[in-house]
């Protein structure tokens, strides 16, 4: 039981939160940089790389020395990764960089109505014929910023809740109509 309580007691409780603080902030911040670097955003990337590295040296730092003394160090640093990295996600997420193209399956009859309201809203929309199961359909196909996908999505719905919808992130996007506005924001 003693050698428990000296576990949990060796550090200093402000310096395990100063360790897992720092670890959550650098490795949100290196989620962030991935993301960035993947989605093309290099000198955005390369500019938090400097702040990730500065905040590992010394958080590791922090862990590494005295770490046989003190092992909780270890685990409130690796607890600092893991929310680290649901942080970073949630970020990115929130931020919502890049392009999607999403493609919606509608029936004929119902398309039209959604076709003139993306439409109204500037975005580009390609239709192309299909044939479904039972019915003649229309594929609308929409690329726009991943940020305001929701709206496009629940467009859709309003006029047709049984549209089937798929979205996926777009890497290369050259040519075509993308109304200037929605350009600015990559």
């Amino acid at each position: 039981m003693e050698r428990l309580i000296h576990f949990f007691t060796v550090v200093s409780l402000l310096e395990l939160f100063l360790i897992f603080l720092s670890k959550v902030v650098e490795v949100t911040i290196s989620t962030l940089r991935q993301i960035l670097v993947n989605k093309g955003y290099r000198t955005q990337g390369a500019i938090l790389s400097f702040f990730e590295i500065i905040l590992w040296v010394f958080a590791a730092a922090r862990v590494v020395t005295g770490i046989t003394e003190a092992p909780i160090k270890g685990i409130v640093y690796s607890l600092g990764f893991s929310l680290g990295v649901y942080c970073g996600s949630l970020i990115e997420n929130y931020i919502g960089l890049g392009k999607v193209l999403i493609q919606a399956i509608i029936p004929q009859e119902k398309s039209e109505g959604v076709l003139i309201t993306l439409r109204s809203k500037g975005y580009g929309v390609t239709v192309i014929k299909a044939k479904g199961r039972d019915s003649e359909k229309n594929v609308l196909m929409i690329f726009a910023n991943r940020r305001g996908k929701e709206a496009i999505i629940e467009e859709i719905y309003r006029n047709d809740a049984g549209a089937m919808i798929i979205a996926n992130d777009v890497t290369v996007l050259r040519g075509g109509y993308i109304s200037r506005a929605r350009q600015l924001f990559k």
